[in-house]
Formats: structure tokens, sequence, C-alpha cells
């Protein structure tokens, strides 16, 4: 069985335990295919058997049976990149922050490695946003938690005129736009004042970034509706990001968002639900009354 890793820079703290899991796997039978980028890394970390295969594209994880991604949340939408329409499920494993998605803890490796060993998880489906209007700039054009469109190296804010299914919704004046996925709801959404959605609720959320105008809130919207956004700003360009990657566009640019036709596979271990991640992460029930 084939298994992919990517991962990013991590602390030195996690070396050991990353070491033990690798290894582990390695002895467990699994065929490993260490991202060239990483591995790079991984040699100067730990104690990294040489002899192992590396994958670069997209095209080589095709036949993987699954991808490992080690670090934070946004190593994950990394991940994505590469995994893209191909349904190979991806395994995150935490050497980050809070990681929502990356969600498996490295004290955690033993009982990690036997699920694994076991084919004891099941699959947890995720919806993305694909992105129509920015021109071969982008080899992904998908987001796997929120499109944001935001004004670029000014103080001025910018208005992002929205139509929903051809219906014209809203002139937002503001700093940004976030259209957010339900696994994005965690993340810049929430920041903004956007409301948690759980995921597999087939929903978007609109939510404005610091709106002038008060009474402007949140929107949640049915997936399968199109969204239409044209920005307008003092400048020449805005700014128009994908999860992490981020493109400058022409002032007035119109891009169309719709659902993506296919979903991203994330692992999910036995015990793992959306509630307790929540619990966790975000503190919830941190109360003597409790």
């Amino acid at each position: 069985m084939i298994i992919g890793v990517y991962g990013r820079q991590f602390d030195t703290r996690f070396a050991k335990p990353i070491e033990i899991f690798l290894s582990s796997l390695s002895a467990n039978g699994f065929d490993l295919r260490i991202h060239s980028s990483f591995v790079r890394f991984l040699g100067e970390t730990i104690n990294l058997d040489a002899s192992l295969a590396t994958f670069e594209s997209f095209q080589e994880v095709e036949d993987m049976s699954f991808v490992i991604s080690i670090g934070g949340d946004g190593t994950i939408l990394d991940t994505v990149t590469f995994v893209q329409d191909s349904g190979v499920p991806i395994l995150g494993i935490n050497a980050g922050r809070l990681g929502f998605l990356s969600n498996v803890s490295l004290d955690a490796i033993e009982f990690t490695t036997q699920c694994l060993v076991k084919g004891d998880y099941s699959i947890d489906k995720r919806s993305l946003i694909e992105v129509e209007g920015i021109h071969g700039k982008d080899h992904c054009p998908f987001a796997l938690n929120e499109v944001t469109v935001h004004k670029k190296d000014t103080s001025n804010m910018i208005t992002v005129k929205a139509w929903v299914d051809g219906v014209y919704m809203n002139s937002y004046w503001a700093d940004g736009l976030i259209i957010s996925t339900p696994t994005g709801s965690t993340a810049y959404n929430l920041s903004c004042g956007g409301p948690i959605v759980m995921p597999g609720s087939d929903n978007v959320i609109l939510t404005p970034i610091a709106p002038h105008n008060l009474n402007v809130r949140p929107v949640v919207i049915p997936s399968e509706y199109e969204v239409e956004l044209e920005a307008q700003t003092r400048d020449q360009e805005i700014l128009l990001t994908l999860d992490s990657r981020s493109y400058s566009l022409p002032n007035g640019s119109r891009i169309k968002l719709r659902k993506a036709s296919f979903e991203i596979n994330l692992i999910s271990l036995p015990n793992q639900d959306f509630f307790s991640t929540i619990r966790s992460k975000m503190m919830w029930g941190i109360d003597k009354r409790n």
C-alpha cells in the first residue's frame, strides 16, 4: 500500500514522534513516498531512511491509498492542491498550532498506526468552492476553506457587488468579503463574526470583513447557487485569496464561484467527531459548572 507524506517545516520538539510514526508505518508494510520539498527537511531533522521514494506532482498522487499531511491546517490546504479530484483521502497529523483539520495528535501515534493498518477509520467528505475568472493564474482553482476578495496594500475600503444565482444581492462596502465552505466556517469566517456550520450542511457563507454598514450581516445560502462578484477599489488591483494562495486581479474584475464537482476525503479516526473537535480546539465547556 502506497502512502504519500507531505509537510512543512515543524518545531524540533515534534521530531522524535514523527520519526517513530514514519518508522512504524514502514515497519507495518506501508510504502512511503515523501514529497520532494519535505524530504530535504526531514533528512536534516530526523533519522530518515535514505532509500525512501519521493513524489512531486498531482499525477503521482493518483496511485496512492492516502496522503498523510504533517503540520497544521495550512499544510492540509496545501495537500489539497496535490490531491485535487483524485479522491485520495488525507490524514492530518497536527504538528502545528490549533489544528481543526489536522486534528490527530502526535501523542496518539501508536493508536493512529494501528487504525491505518486495520483500516479502522471513516471518510469525512468535504465540499470545495471552484473559482472562474483567474485566467490561468492558478493550476488549482479550488478552495477547501474559503475564497476571499479583499483590498490590497491600502487603507481604502473596497466595494464588492454580489449576485446569487443571477439575482443581485448587495454591494458590500468593507475591507473585503469571505465566501466560506462549512469546513472554513471555523477559520477566517469565524474570526469575522460568521457562523459555525457543520460539515456536510451543503451551504456556503458570505461574510463581510469589517463592513462600513453595521446592519450588514453574514448570509448562509445553498451551495448549489452560483455566486458572482465584482470588486471596485480606488487602486489598480484587488487581492483574491483561495485558502492560503493569493492573486492580484485588476480593479473591476468579475469572478464566479460555484460548488466544485468533487469533494475532498478526510480520514477520521474512531472517536473523532466535529463537536469534540470544537470543544477541544475552542475550549467550549471550560466552565466549572460542567
